[in-house]
């Protein structure tokens, strides 16, 4: 490690607030708000960024809803309708907070279809139901919102900025607001495609993966911006530091604790609780020499100075993407479709 990786922040290669939250939460950073609570006892979490926060963090001022899915089954109905529900609910108070409820609605799935990690935007415009053309020959139901939404591609097939697209049409189809839905990147294994973030700050297309496209917000297009977004991909060096950390509370475990699994190291798959697992900064020397004498804000940036020059900092995503983003998807419209239409579910969110 060169002398200046301990005074370089890592970065910290996320679009989700809740990471920044965890990262700099023991630093005392000023107007950064966060409290829990719970919808159909679903965990949501509501981080509010002010100005000097968003210096600090890196995002932009506004709130930032973040649905907390990773100690659910996502492929159970019972919890995927509640999921649906507590989104929409989140959705809905978003939406009041900006005065937005019943006015038009242009709905964008961003990302590439073909890709499937990136393809969470276009398959939520599968299942959203649109009205516009009801609204344009005055057939729209009472309880219907005018939606419209499109899949506007991805840059390199079509050659045109994704924001020239949506600030385009928007205007043209005179919509009042833009909802957005994008894949996100996270630098927490555990959160990938489990954790729904919403957002009235707009968004960065690409920027948690290095790939940064112009801003589409209020201050670009002139319109008020929702995004909604479900991390798919996590980097190299997320995965080599949580993984290292992982081993630590695992080899603490076996330590300090007599009847933990961590003893009898097998083969066969073992699940500990390692929450409350705290490895000291002896143990962390003990098991991984000088790398354990650093901190983990040390730890990840030696590793990117490692991997990245070489090539190997890559994006990764789960095995079980293609089922997961199938259901997320679906869950995301169902939501969408309740929170933009109350009178299709009759109180479905009550």
């Amino acid at each position: 490690m060169n002398e200046k990786t301990k005074n370089v922040s890592p970065l910290i290669r996320t679009d989700l607030a809740y990471d920044d939250y965890e990262f700099y939460q023991n630093q005392g950073i000023s107007d950064f708000e966060n409290s829990k609570y719970q919808v159909f006892d679903i965990p949501i979490f509501k981080s509010i960024v002010g100005k000097k926060a968003s210096e600090t963090i890196g995002k932009k001022e506004g709130t930032y809803y973040t649905v907390d899915l990773t100690e659910l089954n996502i492929h159970d109905s019972k919890t995927i309708e509640n999921v649906e529900k507590a989104l929409a609910s989140v959705l809905k108070d978003c939406l009041e907070e900006n005065k937005l409820l019943g006015k038009k609605a242009f709905v964008v799935g961003l990302g590439n279809e073909n890709v499937t990690p990136d393809a969470i935007g276009p398959y939520v415009i599968d299942n959203t139901i649109v009205t516009r053309h009801l609204a344009i020959n005055n057939t729209l139901s009472e309880g219907f919102s005018n939606v419209s939404a499109m899949s506007p591609g991805v840059m390199g097939t079509t050659g045109i900025e994704t924001y020239d697209v949506i600030s385009t049409m928007s205007d043209k189809i005179g919509a009042d607001f833009v909802i957005i839905v994008d894949a996100l990147a996270t630098n927490s294994i555990k959160r990938i495609n489990k954790t729904i973030q919403i957002t009235d700050t707009g968004i960065k297309p690409g920027s948690g993966v290095g790939n940064k496209r112009k801003e589409i917000s209020y201050d670009t297009i002139n319109k008020p911006v929702i995004a909604i977004g479900i991390p798919t991909v996590v980097d190299a060096t997320t995965i080599t530091v949580d993984t290292i950390q992982m081993v630590l509370k695992y080899l603490n475990l076996a330590m300090n604790n007599g009847t933990s699994k961590a003893n009898n190291i097998t083969m066969e798959p073992v699940k500990e609780d390692l929450t409350n697992s705290h490895p000291s900064n002896d143990t962390n020397v003990a098991f991984f020499g000088n790398f354990g004498n650093l901190s983990e804000t040390e730890q990840r940036t030696l590793v990117e100075e490692v991997l990245t020059p070489q090539g190997y900092n890559l994006m990764v995503t789960p095995k079980e993407i293609d089922m997961e983003v199938e259901d997320l998807s679906k869950i995301i419209a169902n939501s969408l479709n309740i929170a933009l239409h109350p009178g299709l579910f009759n109180g479905y969110t009550s």
